[in-house]
């Protein structure tokens, strides 16, 4: 027995020795979940993070893999599938938070962009109903969008429109000669996801969120009533709230879900049709009247609120819910880190 136990043991950790495999089945940093959690074990590595400069967006490296993108559900008339297998080939940059208040100013007083004033805005007891409604007020814009609350430099900028968020990542890129861009659908979707696969990355139900998402909520609801439904917790916060303040998802990012809906560079397609399942976004046409915005704000519904969601909107849509955030290639030095 003594003579032959070395070679039992020997086989036993051949056995249980992992096989290595060159195949890419999913997001470096996160496992697969079901629609019950979030992912078990991704944040085991910490996110890698990148800052071009003092007043940039800090970014987070989000890693290659693959997802199902979209739902089959979802409100008639407004498709979020049909669900396909999407590949995101190349791990790329993508903002930690939304742009703030302050890293736009930095641009407006760089180049003197100059946004068309007006903004969409609420206003309690304006409709029948006495409920909050929205009107288009041509005094309101990004410098002043109608909250409650004082304007704070950490909020993420709002009454932001598809050509002011294009117009800030192509001066990003050329004062720090990096590829910025907007996010495409896709990566948006997938980052957002984290390895998740239910309709939020924190899970199946809506009232488990408060901890990862600035949500409209119990707060939010007796703050402002829109008369929909609302997420059955507090966040904290009755409207926008300063970015970064609640727990990120499991590739590090934070609000991705509530606080302000985020252009993407998708021109809108329904359904999907012939969107490139390799991460790049829907290219725009002579046609293209709606482009794509992601996530929810804090004063979205919930059942708009679902990582699959799609908004839809025309390109100088100023709305004090909308907002941005940049992402941005890897140079070759920084994709073999």
């Amino acid at each position: 027995m003594r003579a032959w136990r070395p070679w039992v043991m020997l086989l036993l950790l051949l056995v249980g020795a992992p096989l290595a495999s060159s195949a890419t089945v999913a997001p470096a940093t996160a496992a697969p979940a079901s629609a019950a959690g979030p992912p078990t074990g991704a944040t085991a590595t910490p996110p890698r993070r990148l800052q071009d400069c003092p007043d940039c967006p800090e970014l987070l490296v989000v890693p290659a893999g693959r997802f199902e993108m979209g739902s089959n559900d979802g409100e008639k008339n407004r498709p979020e599938g049909p669900v396909r297998r999407v590949t995101i080939r190349r791990a790329f940059a993508l903002g930690r938070t939304e742009v703030t208040v302050a890293q736009f100013r930095r641009f407006v007083e760089a180049t003197g962009h100059r946004v068309p004033p007006g903004c969409r805005v609420q206003e309690a007891g304006i409709g029948p109903t006495g409920r909050v409604e929205w009107r288009d007020d041509p005094a309101k814009g990004w410098r002043d969008p109608g909250f409650t609350e004082p304007l704070r430099d950490d909020l993420p900028v709002v009454c932001i429109g598809h050509e002011d968020a294009l117009a800030y990542v192509r001066w990003l890129a050329a004062a720090t000669g990096k590829p910025y861009r907007l996010p495409s659908e896709a990566e948006w979707e997938y980052a957002a996801r984290a390895g998740s696969t239910g309709p939020y990355h924190w899970g199946a139900n809506i009232d488990n969120g408060c901890t990862y998402a600035n949500l409209y909520d119990r707060s939010a609801r007796r703050h402002l009533d829109f008369g929909w439904g609302f997420a059955d917790c507090d966040d904290g916060f009755r409207e926008i709230a300063p970015v970064g303040r609640l727990q990120p998802n499991a590739f590090g990012l934070h609000d991705m879900v509530g606080n302000a809906w985020e252009w993407t560079a998708d021109c809108y397609r329904e359904p999907y049709g012939r969107t490139p399942r390799d991460g790049r976004a829907e290219p725009p046409a002579p046609d293209c009247k709606l482009w794509s915005v992601r996530g929810g704000g804090w004063m979205t519904r919930p059942s708009r609120q679902r990582v699959s969601f799609r908004g839809r909107d025309p390109l100088d849509a100023h709305y004090s819910y909308f907002g941005f955030r940049v992402a941005r290639d890897l140079t070759r030095g920084e994709a073999r880190r």
